[in-house]
């Protein structure tokens, strides 16, 4: 007898393994929404030039933003990629908005769908014709409506996304110090490359003293790298 809720599938029950549908990307602050899919492909689990493309991008990124991307995404992409016999795309950083929200916040849940409803303009969008899996099922179908619909969802998935990570990105600690990428002359906000910042107070390790900065234009908080307390003040520093 077969039950609705977490049943166990053996490897012989299994007729054809999983592959990718469909992809959406951007790069930050552009306003194109990159999408592809197999919507047109002769054989739909074929998914070798869908998850190419996928490879040119991520091999050209330096860093990557996913929701649960880490755990999920990311680890799912990089097995179509060896079973495709691609090699692995150039180093990157990923970014993701789940692990952070839970890192810095209780919000009452971390699915992309509340955070997103919650602090973003851009909501994800629900399945409207083709609720959960049924979209799936009709595009492999070959259902029209189905992948018209899931190129929609798709990039509406993009696209809320970016607007929740500039949300939380003041937030994080750790970020990428993407001002490295430009070699600037000034002083530069490591979370968004940003000149305008201000000096704003110091931050105190257990013995050393840093200039401390905020950035006007995304909001987060840095420090500078020179210890501005001198030898002798620190020498007078005990520790506990």
């Amino acid at each position: 007898m077969w039950r609705t809720w977490k049943e166990n599938v053996g490897l012989n029950q299994i007729e054809h393994d999983w592959y990718l549908l469909s992809f959406s990307a951007k790069w930050l602050g552009a306003k194109r929404v990159i999408y592809h899919d197999q919507s047109r492909a002769k054989d739909m689990e074929n998914d070798y030039e869908l998850m190419l493309k996928l490879h040119r991008l991520l091999d050209e990124a330096d860093i990557v933003v996913a929701h649960n991307g880490k755990k999920f995404d990311m680890r799912k992409i990089n097995a179509r990629f060896i079973l495709n016999g691609l090699q692995p795309p150039s180093p990157y950083v990923i970014i993701d908005t789940m692990l952070e929200a839970r890192k810095h916040f209780a919000f009452t849940s971390n699915r992309l769908v509340y955070l997103t409803d919650q602090l973003c303009t851009e909501k994800k969008s629900e399945h409207a014709q083709f609720p959960g899996f049924e979209l799936w099922k009709q595009c492999l179908a070959g259902n029209r409506a189905a992948w018209a619909e899931m190129k929609k969802y798709n990039i509406q998935d993009t696209v809320s996304l970016e607007e929740l990570y500039l949300k939380l990105r003041p937030w994080m600690e750790g970020h990428p110090n993407v001002a490295a990428f430009s070699n600037p002359t000034s002083p530069a906000c490591p979370k968004c490359g940003s000149h305008n910042v201000i000096q704003k107070g110091y931050r105190h390790t257990q013995v050393s003293r840093y200039i401390r900065y905020r950035c006007n234009d995304c909001g987060g908080w840095s420090r500078g790298r020179q210890v501005v307390n001198g030898k002798a003040a620190r020498a007078n520093l005990l520790i506990n």
